[in-house]
């Protein structure tokens, strides 16, 4: 009996060790998930945090319910360099190429579509704010749209051959060790939020396959309808069983900079402990999650310096990477501290154009 209860007792014993969980207590080593990375300050930096919050000894302990962290998704775990974010190559191909819709796009739609092709094909410059102005024009773009048509069109597009690479989709373009920090953090209580400033309906459509919810997902917004509701305002309509909500041309919001921050308190209500970004669009959702008066915080920045693997500008990236140490930043260096970007059978190549 003594032979058998004492490998029992010591493999129990392991188990509790290395993971310990109550409603608030939840130590997981990071060598269990951050298989990916190389070891690198960014790690070490996230690993010496997470143990120092999640222990109730220590005094900077925060409770689970407050282990709230933001990831911003273009650029941080999401690829953007294939050939540019993937809600402006939807954009391009919904105005300029789809059969569809091309013949009926309205002037300014076309016309910020072409903005980006002639960005991504030719290197001419995207006009000053441009965000906003795709914005809009995306907003007309897919008005009218059910929101099961739009996250099925969205799909569609994720499911092509990402442009600039073999072996992988649009859809499939998540960098590996980034997925990685939301098991981890997980695993150690948090709670994550993707905050990004591409279209809500994009980012949950593009993330569901790694299983994140969609109600843990911030984005620009354009207003919706019900399918009956015509002019009539919500106030005053009420909508019946068997309706559709629908997409409208009209934005309600871009969410950069300063308005992350506006909807993380709209919609989260708390303050994040934890933020990731990868450009200065994320910088006020930094700066807020460093603002926190009641918890020690922690902020990583991702810089695309890997241009052997991915298409980057080192030079511009390195650069970055100074600037962001300079303003209190932990910095994810690609090429050094990811063991894989993309995952195994995905290969580099040039941009295809037809």
């Amino acid at each position: 009996m003594k032979r058998i209860l004492f490998p029992f007792v010591v493999i129990v014993f392991g188990v509790l060790c290395s993971c310990t969980k109550d409603d608030n207590v939840v130590t997981v080593s990071a060598k269990s998930y951050l298989t990916l990375w190389n070891q690198c300050e960014a790690v070490t930096a996230l690993q010496e945090y997470v143990e120092d919050v999640t222990n109730p000894s220590s005094k900077n302990f925060i409770r689970k319910e407050d282990r709230i962290a933001t990831f911003d998704m273009d650029g941080t775990f999401v690829g953007e360099l294939y050939p540019t974010y993937f809600e402006y190559n939807l954009l391009e191909e919904r105005a300029l190429e789809d059969a569809t819709y091309k013949d009926i796009a309205p002037a300014d739609v076309k016309e910020a579509a072409q903005e980006i092709r002639d960005f991504v094909r030719n290197g001419k410059a995207l006009p000053a704010h441009f965000d906003m102005k795709h914005a809009r024009a995306a907003a007309k773009a897919y008005s009218g749209m059910t929101l099961a048509e739009f996250d099925a069109y969205v799909k569609a597009y994720a499911s092509k051959q990402a442009n600039g690479f073999k072996g992988m989709t649009y859809g499939q373009s998540f960098y590996k060790p980034m997925l990685q920090v939301f098991d981890y953090l997980k695993a150690n209580g948090f709670t994550f939020y993707v905050v990004s400033g591409s279209d809500r309906f994009i980012c949950r459509a593009l993330v569901e396959s790694i299983g994140i919810e969609p109600n843990r997902v911030i984005g620009m917004d354009v207003k919706l309808r019900s399918s009956k509701q015509g002019t009539e305002e919500g106030v005053n309509y009420t909508i019946e069983k068997a309706e559709d909500l629908i997409r409208t041309d009209e934005l309600i919001i871009k969410n950069l900079k300063t308005n992350k921050v506006l909807q993380i308190s709209q919609e989260i209500g708390k303050i994040p402990v934890l933020s990731f970004g990868n450009s200065g669009g994320d910088c006020a959702m930094h700066n807020y999650c460093l603002s926190n008066p009641k918890y020690k915080t922690a902020v990583f920045m991702l810089i695309a310096d890997d241009d052997a693997r991915d298409h980057a500008n080192r030079e511009k990236a390195l650069d970055l990477g100074k600037k962001w140490r300079e303003s209190g930043y932990y910095v994810i260096s690609m090429k050094d501290d990811f063991k894989t970007i993309y995952g195994d059978g995905v290969e580099k190549t040039d941009f295809v154009f037809e």
